[in-house]
């Protein structure tokens, strides 16, 4: 056997010795390129588990200490990613959207809510409407219209599932009112049982969008990728439908924004197609259900918590009911006299802020604050790197609402809609949603939480554990 080594030993150490200096070409390759610093996590996992135990805010807290206050890497959703951290960072990454990134969502919020078809697609393909479309429906001359229909919902949701209560759990009701004025807003659908059809499954999409994406029966993934199968079918018959009334009615102008997109044509002057029109309204969806049901509660967690803040609203919340008639809705006049409010909303959103940031992917090789970012990495930027420093937010878990008067906080620190060409565009229609909710609330009810201390964790959005129970105390009492 001895014999043979000189012989064996060489077929052995060669390809060993190949994949060395492989390895280590590639790693001084990538060394000199300088990537952020940071943990690659568990092999497939990645850092998934930290992220999902430690919740977003403290995970990235943690990381900008351990490696770096800018940017550091890391490895979620089964992708290389770059975090980017504080003002800076979300400035960059705003500034520049379609030049060194472009938009991306991860494959399990893709799975649940497009069509197979469109998974591979990118979200320009996806979303066949222009972008200034969404601006012109959802800007304020065009938002006037809803806002009587916000309040008119909003007094109905009060006598139905609070008035006969003295305790409600916040978080599933926030849902329900802000899902059902998106049917009737967006859709036109109204009937309660028509609109369970359609909020049950979405509330599996919502719940599992984010998850791991194993697709085995029981997990999250499994759950929500089922219900978005439920809810893109039940919004091809409504579209279907609706198309083939305005057909028959010959209609030119869109009653909501369904008919609207049924009308636009694209580029081509081509009709959008059933399946582009569901994406697009199941993107309105999600951006106006989860995260303004989210906000909604947020400040109704705050006015429990907090008297003196409470007391305030009310007073600016009771001027604007005296000035108006028992049956008289509310106007844009009247929102625009809820300053105060609003300044609660917004120290609201710095503190929890319904989304965490928002993923873009790298188009190009680039450097930022001395690190390289290659092509084909994802992006990450955080709220919370900017909402929770002390360096634009003196004392940043001090609850003070008059962080907002005047100028207000300095640019790219307060970023709960985003910045950019891609700012939110349903920032105005989440404003008025959270005011006219507000003014139902306060100017019937006094709040009080059920459990003060009641945990906050994290699925697509803050999520109360056990709902936000809240005892009511009218003020007619």
């Amino acid at each position: 056997m001895e014999a043979f080594l000189p012989y064996v030993l060489p077929l052995v150490l060669l390809p060993i010795s190949l994949y060395l200096i492989s390895f280590l070409r590639k790693n001084g390759s990538n060394n000199m390129k300088n990537h952020p610093p940071g943990s690659k996590g568990w092999p497939l996992l990645g850092e998934n588990l930290e992220f999902a135990l430690l919740g977003p805010q403290k995970f990235v807290k943690d990381r900008m200490e351990k490696y770096s206050p800018e940017v550091f890497r890391t490895s979620l959703l089964g992708e290389k990613m770059a975090i980017f951290c504080g003002a800076q960072g979300n400035k960059f990454l705003f500034t520049n959207e379609n030049k060194l990134l472009t938009s991306w969502w991860p494959q399990s919020m893709k799975k649940a809510l497009l069509f197979p078809e469109f998974v591979e697609s990118n979200l320009k393909e996806v979303s066949a409407l222009k972008r200034s479309f969404h601006h012109d429906i959802l800007k304020p001359e065009a938002l006037k219209q809803y806002i009587p229909v916000m309040d008119a919902l909003a007094r109905e949701h009060m006598d139905h599932d609070w008035t006969p209560n003295s305790v409600v759990k916040v978080f599933p009701l926030s849902k329900k009112y802000t899902f059902e004025l998106a049917c009737r807003l967006f859709l036109s659908v109204t009937d309660p049982e028509h609109i369970k059809k359609l909020a049950d499954p979405f509330s599996l999409v919502t719940n599992g969008m984010f998850s791991v994406p194993i697709d085995l029966p029981g997990t999250a993934y499994n759950r929500a990728i089922k219900g978005g199968k439920m809810v893109r079918e039940e919004l091809m018959n409504i579209i279907k439908r609706r198309r083939k009334e305005l057909i028959e009615n010959k209609e030119t102008e869109g009653r909501d924004l369904l008919s609207k997109m049924l009308l636009v044509t694209d580029e081509d002057g081509q009709f959008l197609s059933e399946m582009e029109i569901s994406n697009n309204i199941i993107g309105l969806l999600v951006a106006s259900f989860e995260t303004t049901s989210s906000a909604v509660t947020s400040v109704m967690n705050y006015l429990a918590s907090l008297p003196h803040i409470y007391d305030e609203v009310l007073k600016e919340q009771m001027e604007i009911a005296k000035s108006k008639g028992p049956d008289e809705l509310l106007t844009w006049e009247d929102i625009e006299k809820m300053k105060y409010s609003w300044n609660v909303a917004r120290e609201s959103l710095r503190l929890t802020p319904p989304a965490q940031g928002a993923f873009r992917e790298t188009t190009t090789e680039f450097t930022y604050a001395g690190f390289t970012i290659p092509k084909g990495w994802k992006t990450f930027w955080t709220v919370h790197s900017s909402h929770k420093n002390p360096k634009y937010f003196p004392e940043p878990e001090k609850f003070d609402p008059s962080r907002f008067e005047g100028s207000g906080p300095a640019p790219y620190t307060f970023v709960p809609f985003g910045g950019g060409p891609r700012m939110c565009p349903g920032k105005e229609y989440a404003r008025l949603e959270v005011l006219v909710f507000m003014h139902n609330v306060v100017t019937r009810f006094k709040l009080e939480k059920a459990i003060p201390n009641e945990k906050i964790v994290f699925y697509a959005s803050p999520t109360p554990v056990y709902g936000l129970p809240v005892r009511l105390e009218s003020h007619d009492e």
